[in-house]
């Protein structure tokens, strides 16, 4: 069974609505959830993640909210946070990572901390029982896919097209997918440009898809009630798992 992860930008449009958003999308196929802390450059991320960052931001998001949903749907769904370094760095990641594992979050994703520093915090996620998953990109030479995905914990986020997210763009995947696999065991998930209509491609030879702009365009239509969000959320989660599957 191959799987699904969604992401979600923490506290859009409410932080209540998160919790309820994520507990729902968890009993419609979703197999982990990625929380998305909301960021004022978002540089990975597409105009659709990136616009509800800043209504995130504009409408009084504090990092304790991402500790209050976690707190919640953390015990019930599988749960990572995804965030840019700063927004964990200034928590003070010797005492974050350890409460996050008290919360049962089991990883991070930070697309914008390299592989040489993330070597940095080995010691401290291992010791926490915690994931920092990596990334690999078509633009890594097949020496650099095996030094990153050599020790990769949880599964290896595999970037679908040099560029962000959402913007769909096709590529050939399978000699990258190859040489992914040529050195790790560890499972391989395709991120950027995934939704309903690609995901039965980009999964191909790969062990799961992860899927966050085509979520965020719904949670963005203001002409929706919370109550239609969360239930063309679940029904897209449902669409993207069968397909894949």
């Amino acid at each position: 069974m191959k799987k699904l992860v969604a992401y979600i930008t923490s506290g859009y449009p409410e932080k209540s609505f998160t919790v309820d958003l994520a507990l729902a999308l968890g009993k419609s196929g979703v197999d982990t959830l990625e929380f998305g802390v909301p960021f004022s450059d978002p540089v990975a991320d597409g105009p659709l993640i990136e616009k509800a960052n800043h209504k995130a931001l504009e409408d009084g998001f504090k990092f304790k909210d991402l500790l209050e949903i976690s707190q919640i749907v953390a015990p019930e769904v599988d749960t990572l946070w995804m965030g840019y370094f700063n927004s964990f760095y200034q928590q003070n990641l010797e005492e974050l990572i350890p409460l996050a594992n008290k919360l049962q979050v089991n990883g991070l994703i930070i697309p914008d901390l390299p592989h040489e520093e993330a070597l940095l915090y080995k010691e401290l996620f291992k010791n926490n029982k915690m994931a920092n998953i990596s990334f690999v990109a078509p633009t890594d030479s097949e020496e650099r896919i095996k030094e990153v995905v050599s020790d990769a914990q949880k599964f290896i986020y595999m970037v679908a097209y040099t560029g962000i997210t959402g913007s769909g763009v096709a590529e050939d995947l399978q000699v990258f997918l190859n040489n992914i696999k040529r050195y790790s065991n560890t499972p391989v998930f395709v991120g950027f440009g995934v939704n309903a209509k690609t995901a039965k491609d980009k999964v191909a030879g790969a062990d799961g898809v992860i899927v966050g702009s085509a979520f965020i365009d719904i949670l963005l239509k203001d002409s929706l009630s919370y109550t239609q969000k969360i239930d063309k959320c679940c029904e897209l989660a449902k669409i993207i798992k069968s397909e894949i599957n």
